[in-house]
């Protein structure tokens, strides 16, 4: 999987000290200034161009270069985005497996595991079950569930570049420049989906549900694990397969509760993934100098460049607060999720513990959801605060109870924010605003019979107004 999608370079790991370590030497990220085909499918497609392809070969790659050039979709070629991933999957991850479809008695496993995880979470959590469906899939049933969620995501970004490409000639030449600006857009759209489709397809031979970016990639109310996966990631750790099966499928449920039962969730943090990227600017100096040295022999180039460096996010308080806000909204959501599974897991699974620090280490080393995430839209999550996240919910889990602490889902306000996330403690102790008295006093105040009713109900003792004064002064803040 290519390390540069969009133009971004990979961040830096917070434990890691060495930015080449991942980002590599040369222009596509690998040692030495060459460039890795794998890591660049247009110069894998055309390979060197001087007599490494047969006539045959030479022929099906122009071939496949007529249908990248014709495409006139949006900024993403998404059917071949999905036709990479596809082939992605085919060829199987580094560990050498290939994909399989889903045995009947691994669907009756997983089927099990949710049901059981759903039974277990109703113990620890007020939100009931948000799956109304229990689904296995194979990897490439991962992919086609998936997509059409990654183009949600992804388009944004992608959209930017559209619009820059339209803007680095002067007016007066972009009529004559209209052919070669078609074609920088064609070639964008393939380049983007072809690395869309690598990373989902690579990502595919690792994820083992439709949540492991904090997002819900997969169809509403389905829940669903891949038993390949599972059974991969279970093999090193030295637990039985069934205990790792069932505390993922706590992992799934517990995500598909938060996603179904707050219903301004998703909306929220999938705008605040398109705030973020109204904010990432385009070089386009960069792109100026790559649309008049563009070689037409050399289609790859137009990738080598974009892994240059051409987009950078804006410095700027806005794209500074929309960071924030999605990398705090995101750390909520995994937060409140290894809580809660924690607790549900903990009285019934011997190494839940140890599986609990497995998947948080799995995350905080920049694993291949991040890292997709990441690189797909040029955003981290800091690992940090997904721990300062489930310190958070576990406190409040203390102090408030689970319907305490499933309360503040009602609406974004009520959330912790970054400032909370470093102070957990004060959040929790904090009053909080009893919203239900507000609206009482609000009803009482727009009633005609209000003041009345507030003496009657006090048995005839004092004035509404002393009586709306004396309950300030005990419960207001």
């Amino acid at each position: 999987m290519s390390d540069f999608p969009f133009g971004f370079g990979l961040p830096n790991d917070p434990e890691d000290g060495d930015p080449d370590k991942k980002r590599g030497g040369g222009p596509g990220g690998q040692g030495g200034g060459g460039q890795n085909p794998a890591d660049n499918p247009l110069a894998a497609l055309f390979g060197s161009m001087g007599g490494q392809l047969g006539p045959q070969d030479l022929g099906a790659a122009f071939q496949q270069l007529g249908q990248m050039l014709s495409y006139e979709g949006g900024p993403v070629n998404w059917d071949l985005a999905r036709s990479v991933a596809r082939q992605t999957v085919a060829q199987g991850p580094p560990d050498g497996s290939k994909d399989r479809s889903v045995a009947a008695s691994e669907r009756a496993q997983v089927d099990e595991a949710l049901r059981l995880a759903d039974l277990w979470l109703d113990g620890v959590t007020s939100l009931p079950s948000g799956a109304g469906t229990a689904v296995a899939w194979s990897r490439a049933e991962w992919v086609e569930a998936t997509l059409p969620v990654w183009r949600e995501l992804v388009d944004p970004v992608a959209e930017r570049v559209g619009a820059a490409m339209g803007q680095v000639l002067p007016e007066e030449m972009q009529a004559m420049a209209g052919p070669l600006l078609g074609m920088m857009r064609s070639m964008g759209g393939a380049m983007f989906g072809t690395q869309i489709g690598q990373a989902v397809g690579a990502l595919a031979g690792e994820v083992v549900g439709s949540t492991d970016v904090g997002l819900p990639l997969g169809p509403a109310g389905k829940a669903a694990l891949l038993p390949q996966n599972v059974a991969a990631l279970g093999a090193g750790l030295g637990v039985e397969e069934r205990e790792v099966r069932l505390y993922l499928a706590l992992r799934e449920a517990a995500h598909q509760r938060l996603f179904t039962h707050v219903p301004w969730l998703r909306s929220h943090l999938f705008g605040a993934v398109d705030g973020y990227a109204r904010g990432i600017q385009v070089d386009t100096g960069k792109l100026e100098d790559l649309v008049g040295q563009l070689d037409p022999t050399r289609p790859e180039e137009l990738q080598e460049k974009l892994q240059q460096g051409l987009f950078q996010p804006e410095d700027t308080p806005q794209q500074k607060a929309a960071l924030a806000r999605l990398e705090t909204a995101l750390a909520l959501v995994e937060g409140w999720v290894d809580a809660v599974v924690h607790a549900a897991a903990e009285p019934h699974l011997p190494s839940a513990s140890a599986l609990r620090e497995t998947l948080r280490r799995r995350r905080a080393s920049g694993g291949p959801a991040e890292q997709t995430f990441a690189t797909l839209i040029g955003l981290e999550l800091r690992p940090r605060r997904l721990r300062d996240a489930a310190r958070l919910w576990a406190s409040l889990t203390d102090a408030r109870g689970a319907q305490g602490r499933d309360a503040l889902w009602a609406h974004p306000d009520m959330l912790p924010t970054a400032q909370d996330l470093d102070d957990p403690d004060g959040f929790v102790h904090r009053e909080q605003l009893d919203f239900s008295e507000l609206d009482r006093m609000l009803g009482d105040a727009a009633g005609e019979d209000g003041p009345r009713l507030d003496k009657d109900s006090d048995g005839g003792s004092g004035s509404a107004e002393d009586g709306d004064g004396s309950a300030e002064g005990e419960g207001g803040r």
